[in-house]
């Protein structure tokens, strides 16, 4: 071999020892291309994105049903206090109608008791007309006697009606509870003062129902 051939292997044999060798290594190494951290970050926030939009859909949809929830239970708030007062003022008319068809009802029911108390106070009459005529020796008759129980049973039911005798003899005239038929001079007596009773009256649950019928002084 010739002694330039020699010499081209030897430079040859050195040449891959030092591309070998740890420096020449590590030049290489330093020598290769660095990673681009902004190509990392977007390759990052590229992974990232589907899961962030996941999540942000997540909280879209049940925010949405939260306040689709909370729209229904007002809605039914609002129904149930929509009902309620309803109710209240359907109970009080008819509350209002009870008491107007009591009142009613009772009105009706006092003017057919009227109507019948008027019918029985002329055989009241007829009773105190004929028991104030009887001497002390006939009332004490049998007949006498049970015709005064009569007559006292039939005043102690209208006593229990309410029905009462309107105080006449002696009394001022009161043009409310008095009739006055005769107009008469009476001495020491004064004026305008009851002095005899012709019918009595009576009055019902305060009404008066017959008025009396009385003579005044002058």
């Amino acid at each position: 071999m010739s002694e330039d051939n020699e010499k081209k292997v030897s430079e040859d044999e050195e040449i891959r020892e030092e591309e070998m060798s740890p420096e020449a290594s590590g030049a290489a190494a330093d020598a290769a291309p660095a990673e681009d951290p902004a190509v990392t970050a977007e390759e990052t926030q590229a992974d990232e994105k589907p899961e962030k939009e996941e999540k942000e859909k997540g909280r879209f949809f049940r925010n949405t049903r939260a306040e689709k929830a909370e729209k229904e239970l007002k809605a039914k708030e609002e129904q149930v206090t929509f009902l309620t007062d309803r109710l209240q003022r359907q109970m009080a008319e008819f509350d209002n109608y009870r008491k107007r068809t009591d009142k009613e009802k009772a009105a009706q029911f006092d003017m057919g008791a009227r109507d019948v108390v008027l019918k029985i106070l002329p055989i009241v009459d007829s009773f105190e007309r004929g028991l104030a005529g009887l001497t002390e020796e006939q009332k004490a008759e049998p007949f006498a006697a049970g015709m005064d129980k009569v007559y006292k049973q039939l005043m102690k039911q209208l006593d229990d009606l309410d029905v009462k005798p309107i105080e006449a003899l002696g009394k001022p005239f009161d043009a409310n509870l008095h009739y006055a038929v005769m107009h008469e001079e009476v001495e020491g007596e004064e004026e305008n003062v009851v002095t005899a009773e012709l019918q009595k009256g009576y009055t019902m649950k305060g009404a008066v129902i017959r008025y009396s019928m009385v003579k005044v002084a002058n």
